[in-house]
């Protein structure tokens, strides 16, 4: 994506429309999205208990929000307690003005960040800008980003729509390494740790998120694979975290659980090379801080809390699983949903966020073959809430202009023919066979190509379709029943 581009919700079909003809995106959301499946299987089939796992982690999150009220002021009391101060934030403008006076009052000049969604949706980094401090995003992918005056693209890998010689070249021009073309990604990776390794020893403040909250202790967690995050939660003076009041679990001791469910799902790993557990400011002979804050971050999330459909999202832990499983989002990119969260996740809680009418075709950027909900380490019912959000679309047209909008002509068509074959029986065999063996005549290898015939080549302009079963599921039900039949007759 270039920096000029600034996609919108609003327009998803059409920056998806660019992302399918993005032949560079392609070849990056394709190498990422194989690897990211294919570890997380390898992680999971280690453990047989992964659905106990599964289950507990919903029944931890749900109790979270269940007594979130409460929670949240057991949290502030053991962060207090702790030598830390809690800052409590109703929107983006408030969250920014919290970190701007806390740095303005330290007479703070240069700022490390670490990956955070969190600051990514309120926009922390223009503000801080804006107000004349020198921010560093010391991630990898989000240093690649912000030297590319970019966004992320997904939410645990920022640079996934990048390949190696792309970030070459943002190195090349912004950093003026010579040696940037060619490097290779140990290379690149050694530019990168040299001139963020300036930034960690001058900066005075640094600034994260976090994955969980213990309401129980006040500690905050962060996991990470880099060592970034504890550089800017441990070197700098000052440390500022940036946390959504979802982020809460009520125990220290529901974290054994979280934390094996989060790394799994995110980068198929049994735990990430970094656990950072941050409880309060640096005791005498500890390293670590001197001032610890916590930001209590709303923006929106109460109005998702008082919903009694769409509320299971706050469960959310931002692992990435229904972005990598996600069929629409491994063609479209993260781009295309055109704000800070994407895939199944981001098409049900940017909606709620922005407002659905800045986001109508989210909702409808699915397929709902339910993949995302079957790798949910949390089992988040995203396609029940898309189709939620979907009639909400709908209610909200019909109530704009008088009537139930109306539906593309090829789309009527393909549903009235539906009705038509469902009432006679006879005719939908008849058809379902002609058009089975009509479509494995043109098969190759078990896929589809482009086809020429109208409906179907909107699904085959940009997608391979996998050729029909030999057999439709009636006649294998009629063949097994049949066996069955004859074995206990015998």
């Amino acid at each position: 994506m270039s920096a000029s581009h600034e996609p919108t919700s609003h327009t998803f079909e059409a920056n998806a429309r660019e992302a399918l003809a993005n032949a560079r995106l392609q070849k990056a959301l394709g190498a990422a999205s194989g690897r990211f499946v294919s570890h997380r299987a390898s992680a999971v089939a280690e453990r047989p208990d992964f659905e106990e796992l599964r289950r507990c982690g919903h029944a931890i999150k749900q109790e979270a929000l269940d007594r979130l009220p409460q929670l949240l002021e057991q949290f502030e009391e053991h962060v207090v307690a702790r030598g830390g101060r809690v800052h409590w934030a109703r929107d983006a403008e408030e969250a920014n003005q919290h970190v701007i006076r806390i740095a303005k009052n330290e007479n703070v000049k240069r700022i490390v960040k670490s990956k955070s969604m969190a600051t990514e949706e309120i926009h922390l980094n223009h503000a801080l800008e804006a107000a004349g401090f020198e921010v560093v995003e010391t991630d990898l992918g989000e240093f690649i980003i912000q030297l590319d005056k970019d966004i992320p693209s997904h939410i645990i890998a920022p640079a996934v729509h990048l390949t190696k010689e792309q970030v070459s070249e943002i190195f090349e021009r912004e950093l003026r390494e010579t040696n940037a073309p060619g490097a290779g990604i140990p290379g690149l990776n050694a530019i990168a740790r040299r001139t963020l390794r300036k930034s960690f020893l001058s900066a005075e403040m640094g600034i994260s998120g976090a994955n969980f909250a213990a309401a129980d202790s006040g500690s905050i967690v962060i996991v990470e694979n880099e060592g970034n995050a504890g550089l800017c939660s441990t070197l700098p003076r000052i440390h500022v975290a940036v946390v959504g009041i979802e982020k809460l679990v009520p125990r220290f001791d529901d974290l054994a659980v979280m934390l094996k469910l989060l790394g799994r799902s995110a980068t198929g790993q049994r735990l990430t090379s970094y656990t950072n557990f941050i409880t309060g400011i640096a005791g005498d002979g500890e390293e670590g801080p001197e001032q610890f804050h916590v930001i209590l971050l709303d923006n929106g999330r109460s109005k998702i809390y008082d919903d009694d459909h769409l509320w299971g999202s706050l469960r959310c832990i931002r692992c990435g699983a229904c972005l990598n499983a996600c069929p629409v989002y491994k063609r479209a990119g993260g781009h295309a949903y055109g704000w800070v969260y994407q895939g199944p996740i981001g098409a049900v809680i940017t909606p709620q966020y922005l407002g659905l009418e800045r986001a109508p075709a989210l909702p409808y950027a699915s397929s709902l073959c339910g993949a995302c909900f079957e790798v949910c380490p949390v089992k988040i019912e995203i396609p029940h809430m898309l189709l939620e959000l979907r009639s909400q679309v709908v209610e909200a047209s019909t109530e704009a202009s008088g009537a139930a909008p109306k539906r593309p002509f090829f789309e009527s068509l393909s549903f009235g023919a539906f009705a038509f074959l469902g009432r006679r029986p006879k005719l939908w065999d008849f058809a379902t066979r002609l058009g089975r063996w009509l479509l494995r005549a043109r098969s190759s290898d078990g896929q589809i190509p482009a086809l020429s015939l109208p409906l179907l080549n909107r699904w085959t302009a940009r997608r391979d379709l996998r050729a029909p079963a030999r057999e439709t599921f009636r006649e294998e039900w009629a063949r097994r029943r049949g066996r069955a039949d004859a074995e206990a007759d015998a």
